[in-house]
């Protein structure tokens, strides 16, 4: 049932990648961290820019990401908006900060708490859940699928969506954020081709 909930609140669909929920106005966070807001129509721009390397100076300046890391991480947003990983999937309305502490399970179903709604791609939510261990994660893609089919690859694609969250992480909570991060970089790299 959260799966198939889930693939519904995504094709709900957003204005734009970056999108803030309709009627918004105010700043966009995650957790703690500001976070931008944006109009594009091509995801691995918006992603790259305002998901990913927003936050790479404050990992670094909080210790957490070696300054020689760097450049691997910014070739992979390079590639990443070079659109290499752009579908024609439209925009779709995330939680954005779907990571297992903020999916309760309760008598009644799901809950989810602590968004960070924006526009952006769905397998950005389904990767953070993968990265921070969802229970009953197999029963929740299951339910997706049955509601919004899966593209060919999104499994193979997890370690360009969980740039985000890694480099959240990375911001606030520890050097192994960092160096998962500069690991999803290189495999996002072999990925594309372009390592």
């Amino acid at each position: 049932a959260f799966g198939r909930a889930l693939a519904r609140t995504h094709d709900a669909g957003a204005a734009a990648f970056g999108a803030p929920p309709s009627g918004w106005d105010g700043p966009l966070y995650i957790g703690r961290l500001v976070q931008p807001a944006s109009a594009e129509r091509s995801w691995g721009a918006f992603y790259a820019r305002d998901r990913v390397e927003v936050f790479l100076r404050p990992a670094v300046d909080a210790g957490n990401l070696a300054a020689d890391d760097v450049p691997l991480v910014e070739r992979a947003c390079a590639v990443i908006a070079d659109g290499v990983f752009d579908d024609d999937d439209p925009p779709s309305r995330l939680h954005g900060d779907l990571w297992n502490g903020n999916v309760l399970f309760s008598r009644d179903g799901v809950v989810l708490i602590d968004p960070a709604a924006h526009g952006g791609h769905r397998e950005t939510d389904l990767a953070m859940l993968e990265l921070f261990g969802c229970p009953h994660l197999e029963e929740v893609i299951e339910g997706y699928r049955l509601t919004h089919p899966l593209r060919e690859g999104w499994v193979q694609r997890i370690p360009v969506h969980q740039l985000h969250p890694l480099a959240v992480h990375a911001v606030g909570h520890g050097p192994a954020y960092g160096a998962a991060l500069v690991d999803a970089a290189r495999r996002t790299l072999a990925l594309s081709g372009r390592s």
